[in-house]
């Protein structure tokens, strides 16, 4: 331990050093819907807190609805006193935010990694996973790859804006995948680059994709699931800010129009034993088949995992690369989990079901879930779309109807935990019923 805040206490006092304007940081986690919650501290404070010193938030911060209210679950939030939890400071996390009018820093907190970890924390619930597969002798090797849409800075009347061409000044409404957008849009592109490197997070490869303003951002593979898992939840918070300093609005919803393609969480995942070997890869393939097969298997009870609201269910089908049914395929983007074509030492999955809006803790958490549960299972998976393309099984398309497939699923509620499980559907029906109460006017127009 002693060792461990002789570390973060150099780490902070070289941040000061080298960041001498800044006076605050603003010390932040993911709740479970996928939003940043936390505390501005003097960066004085800081040093204490690297030192050993306490860090205390609420433990129900990570229960927030979408819009940030409190839910009744259980007894959390109004029968247990809204105690205090203990969270500790992320090695290597604290780093210069560029986004704001003033010098500002930032550094990720968490519960995993003290003596009471929250149960129901995203970023616990995956640090559990990975421990049991590294006692496993399991060593996952993760690439997250983001898409999400650029909108104009003003709403109109609380609709979205196609971004303005910065050459023309026209609105970019024609979707396409042309190389020429990414040099027009360029100056906010590089400066979202640019940040998300200063954050520490390695990005590879910019893409124009299909929809009007819509982009996708890949991150390098990383031998540590958490920081890979870090790396998409920083690079959401950073990007949106950007957006807002060049007078756009970037967005991950998952679907921002019915007639564009909407936006996904791609996630490559490739396994190593402790030699550095492709377990994947041998017996001619066989434990990628079981993967694949224990992927399918729990793919329909984690979708309120990888569709997280309303909207995210609308992503599914109807456009290009979204399907509808649990697949998978050889160098096949209509399938939920495609295989690409690699050699034996790169052989992964891309499980492509998750929208961007996502929380990329989880959706790591759950698609190691189910390769873990392939390989201890060695069961078949279902023909690939490659020699049937009506092969698949069939995923909930409904919140409330996915929350009763994920809560009393065995394998889940033993992976994940069943305390996260349980809080985590409650956490989603009642989103999901508070999202329902409003009447709209298209509501009025067709009933009234």
């Amino acid at each position: 331990m002693k060792s461990h805040s002789s570390t973060l206490l150099a780490e902070v006092r070289s941040f000061r050093q080298n960041h001498p304007d800044v006076r605050y940081v603003d010390l932040i986690a993911l709740d479970i819907p996928g939003h940043f919650y936390g505390k501005r501290y003097p960066v004085e404070m800081l040093e204490k807190v690297a030192a050993g010193g306490p860090l205390k938030l609420p433990q129900n911060a990570v229960l927030l609805g979408v819009q940030g209210g409190l839910f009744k679950i259980g007894d959390y939030c109004f029968n247990d006193g809204d105690p205090d939890a203990n969270r500790r400071l992320v090695p290597g996390t604290l780093k210069p935010v560029s986004w704001e009018s003033q010098p500002l820093g930032q550094m990720l907190i968490t519960s995993d990694g003290t003596q009471a970890p929250i149960e129901f924390e995203p970023r616990e619930v995956l640090a559990k996973v990975l421990e049991r597969l590294h006692h496993k002798g399991i060593h996952p090797v993760v690439a997250f790859e983001l898409e999400f849409y650029l909108f104009d800075k003003q709403l109109d009347n609380g609709l979205p804006q196609f971004a303005r061409d910065p050459l023309s000044d026209d609105a970019d409404d024609q979707p396409n995948l042309h190389i020429e957008r990414l040099s027009r849009f360029s100056e906010v592109l590089d400066d979202m680059a640019q940040t998300a490197k200063d954050q520490g997070i390695d990005i590879t490869v910019i893409t124009a994709e299909l929809g009007p303003g819509q982009f996708e951002i890949n991150f390098g593979h990383l031998d540590d699931g958490l920081r890979a898992a870090d790396w998409a939840a920083l690079f959401c918070r950073s990007t949106r800010g950007v957006a807002l300093k060049h007078g756009y609005r970037a967005s991950f919803m998952a679907k921002p129009y019915l007639q564009f393609p909407g936006s996904g969480m791609h996630v490559h995942v490739s396994l190593y034993d402790g030699a550095g070997n492709n377990i994947l890869a041998a017996h001619q393939q066989q434990p990628l088949r079981h993967a694949v097969a224990g992927c399918l298997e729990l793919l329909p009870h984690c979708m309120p995992i990888f569709s997280p609201n309303h909207n995210a269910f609308r992503r599914l089908g109807g456009t290009v690369n979204a399907a509808t049914r649990a697949s998978w395929g050889f160098e096949d983007r209509d399938a939920c989990v495609r295989i690409p074509e690699s050699d034996p030492r790169n052989l992964r999955i891309e499980h492509r079901l998750a929208s961007a809006d996502a929380n990329p803790y989880l959706v790591l958490a759950a698609i190691l879930v189910g390769l873990e549960y392939g390989l201890d299972a060695k069961r078949e998976p279902i023909a690939p779309l490659n020699d049937d393309r009506n092969s698949g099984t069939d995923f909930p398309l409904e919140m409330l109807e996915a929350v009763r497939a994920m809560q009393h699923q065995a394998v889940l509620r033993d992976k994940l935990g069943a305390e996260f499980v349980d809080v985590y559907c409650e956490n989603k029906r009642q989103d999901h019923l508070a999202f329902q109460q409003e009447i709209n006017a298209r509501e009025y127009r067709w009933f009234l």
